[in-house]
């Protein structure tokens, strides 16, 4: 697929190095002329200097015969206008967007082919906010991914010591569930190495867990393993922009939120449109107001600045000074390694969360959902099955006779709006959506192989 990738900042970057290892004629766009020249230096891909939603640049990077473009610079409107050349002038088939202003994502009308033509937008503040929702509502979860909708959920846990899952044989996993609920892992990381989740593998201290199960079972599940889970908590948000007021709004009603936003203007605003939530105008990073909002007995932190340093530094200040749990936005990757340690619990990329919503448009017909994993080494993939019994590789096969890729596992099966359990025994059925699991990403081309529909396939 010829591909055009309008932005080398960080997301751009990252999808151009997914991309480029999945068989994909790239070209990347950028104003930076550092920026193109250390990715050209790394990927096999094709790099243009010039203005994104310029035609002359457009032509140059090859749109006249693209499959798609994808417009990931920092301005919504660029990225607008870009997708608006390319439909009029090249008639590009497929224009993906980023489009990061809540006043634009919150009207999708616009983007019709007749008004601003652009086929897919993604909001990265949507993402991460919801995002985190969803680590709030799982106190003991690393990670929340949504697939079928929300049927089904993937949810992240570390087995801790003297914690339920220690020394637990999987063939014994049921034993641990409540009663009439399922729930299968899906994967399992040790010491940052995948581990096969076959029967007779022992969870160990220190294990991440990749659980998949029903969203309506998943609070059962975390809360059987974690008495202390409590439907209300008290909460600091760190910085009020779109993210950080988003998530207010939608955690005052059922929780205690506090929002620090050291902006007069920005804090003046969000106090009027917020009705439970308490803003606090001032530094973050100030020990001394941490202290006078009594840190020490907040169950939650979230540092969401859009100034990693600030994010670190509030972070290892309010879980010196007592919060309980700390969860902090990180936009350099370097940075997000430094912190995944035992002092901040939980670094959010808004990269690699954004990454996801975006490589589910490109990968085409067959991909409906994706979640990237370990800082981009795995996904969760939810797949699509197509064709019948005489078209496709998988249709009418047992699970345990599918030839999938290494590093490849089937964790869920989506079918009739049911979230099944992918046993060795359940036999796939067209238009089934299954829930796969990835820790090899080198076989995503012989995945995408195996569930495509061949007319002469027997």
């Amino acid at each position: 697929m010829k591909i055009i990738i309008l932005g080398a900042g960080q997301v751009g970057s990252s999808i151009a190095e997914h991309l480029s290892h999945e068989n994909n004629d790239i070209t990347v766009v950028d104003t930076d002329v550092e920026r193109l020249l250390d990715m050209q230096s790394r990927l096999d891909i094709r790099t243009i200097h010039g203005h994104a939603s310029h035609p002359s640049v457009l032509i140059r990077a090859g749109a006249n015969d693209a499959d798609m473009v994808v417009a990931l610079t920092n301005s919504d409107e660029v990225n607008m206008v870009a997708c608006q050349v390319c439909y009029s002038i090249f008639n590009t088939p497929t224009k993906i967007a980023r489009i990061r202003e809540a006043e634009y994502a919150s009207h999708p009308e616009m983007f019709e082919h007749e008004h601003v033509p652009i086929d897919f937008h993604i909001s990265p503040e949507q993402l991460v906010t919801r995002h985190i929702q969803g680590l709030i509502e799982y106190a003991g979860a690393l990670q929340v991914m949504d697939f079928a909708g929300g049927l089904a959920q993937l949810v992240t846990i570390k087995v801790k010591k003297n914690g339920p899952l220690v020394d637990q044989q999987l063939r014994e996993f049921g034993s641990l569930l409540p009663e009439n609920v399922g729930a299968r892992v899906a994967a399992i990381f040790r010491k940052n190495k995948s581990v096969f989740p076959d029967g007779d593998t022992v969870l160990k201290v220190g294990d991440i867990v990749f659980l998949l199960a029903a969203r309506k079972n998943i609070h059962k599940i975390m809360t059987s393993w974690d008495k202390a889970d409590k439907n209300s908590y008290k909460i600091i948000l760190a910085g009020g922009g779109n993210i950080g007021f988003n998530l207010a709004k939608a955690l005052e009603r059922e929780h205690s939120v506090k929002i620090i936003e050291y902006n007069k203007e920005r804090s003046k605003y969000i106090a009027e449109e917020l009705t439970k939530a308490l803003v606090i105008r001032g530094d973050c990073t100030s020990e001394e107001l941490l202290n006078e909002e009594n840190i020490n007995h907040t169950d939650i932190f979230c540092a969401l600045t859009n100034d990693d340093q600030a994010n670190l530094l509030s972070s290892l200040i309010a879980k010196k000074m007592g919060a309980k749990k700390v969860l902090t936005l990180i936009n350099k990757q370097n940075y997000a390694q430094l912190v995944e340690k035992d002092i901040i619990d939980i670094a959010i990329s808004p990269q690699h969360i954004t990454m996801g919503g975006i490589l589910a448009h490109v990968r085409g017909d067959y991909t409906a959902r994706v979640h990237s994993l370990r800082s981009g080494a795995a996904e969760a993939i939810e797949v699509e099955v197509s064709g019948d019994s005489t078209s496709s590789k998988v249709v009418g096969k047992l699970v345990r006779n599918i030839n999938l890729p290494p590093g490849c596992t089937i964790g869920g099966i989506i079918r009739n709006n049911q979230v099944l359990m992918a046993h060795r025994n359940e036999v796939i059925e067209p238009k089934d959506h299954l829930i796969m699991f990835v820790t090899d990403k080198r076989n995503i081309n012989d995945l995408k192989r195996l569930f495509e529909v061949d007319a002469s396939f027997l």
